[in-house]
């Protein structure tokens, strides 16, 4: 957030006098417009039911395919299936719906809405805030879907609830990051279709992780990358969260991987969103 975007906010920025208002009324007007986005964001999100229901119908159809095809085939120790693989499909809920949120925001690039926001006296920036809020309601509407029809075919929570909590701020750390993410691939794309293709980069990545088998059952390449990658602390912490195991370093670690993330993205997104909402 610039000085220049407060500046804007407030109606006396654009007046005859052109002074800058106290500090206090510009984080006001920021506010407000911030609020203002964010309303609308989520009024879309929620009233298009389309995008909430594929977001979750990926996750909830490998659940049950992991569950009842493959299930039995894998050796995950004294955890039962449905209970390891739930973390996993849990990030890979999030992960699937960056592409609704990088549509979204593509969309309201292509069709000219950005352009009459940076016409009118606000922040300009409030628009990815306000993408990103609904992104995450999104995601959490999907993670308590998935979580729910978990528990229907065999998911036994053991967890506390401080845990649960722990795991739920992991979540909500990791489903902001992936949210500005999408901001980035939407701004980096020239189409639409652009912003979806590049999203898939966070869908898939998730699919070499311990979300569906054991690290240790792989191949030495490839157990190489999985350990060293940002996906597979936070599933194995969200799973030791849930199911009351030892988590070690990978709560700690997870916590670093995407909070770094979301604190590189951030600045990125709207670096780049005030230089593509001028051209």
């Amino acid at each position: 957030m610039s000085a220049n975007d407060l500046t804007t906010n407030s109606p006396t920025a654009n007046g005859p006098t052109a002074q800058t208002p106290p500090l206090t009324s510009r984080l006001y007007w920021a506010l407000s417009d911030t609020g203002v986005m964010i309303g609308r964001s989520v009024k879309h999100a929620t009233r298009n039911g389309e995008q909430i229901v594929v977001a979750t119908m990926l996750p909830l159809v490998q659940l049950l395919v992991f569950r009842y095809l493959f299930g039995g085939a894998i050796d995950t120790g004294p955890v039962g299936y449905a209970s390891y693989v739930i973390a996993g499909l849990i990030i890979i809920s999030v992960a699937f719906n960056a592409s609704n949120t990088a549509v979204g925001m593509a969309n309201d690039l292509s069709e000219g809405i950005v352009e009459r926001f940076r016409s009118m006296p606000m922040l300009s920036t409030s628009v990815l805030t306000g993408h990103v809020v609904a992104s995450v309601v999104r995601h959490f509407i999907s993670i308590t879907v998935v979580v729910l029809v978990g528990l229907l075919i065999g998911f036994e929570p053991q967890g506390s609830f401080v845990q649960w909590l722990g795991a739920l701020g992991l979540l909500t750390v990791f489903a902001a990051a992936v949210s500005w993410l999408s901001m980035i691939f939407a701004l980096v794309a020239k189409t639409v279709e652009g912003a979806s293709g590049l999203s898939l980069i966070i869908v898939f990545v998730p699919y070499a992780s311990s979300a569906f088998v054991p690290p240790e059952t792989m191949p030495g390449v490839l157990q190489g990358f999985v350990n060293n990658q940002p996906f597979t602390p936070l599933i194995d912490s969200v799973r030791g969260l849930l199911l009351d195991m030892p988590i070690g370093n990978s709560g700690w670690i997870a916590l670093a991987w995407w909070a770094g993330i979301l604190l590189t993205a951030i600045p990125v997104a709207s670096l780049l969103f005030r230089r593509r909402s001028v051209r």
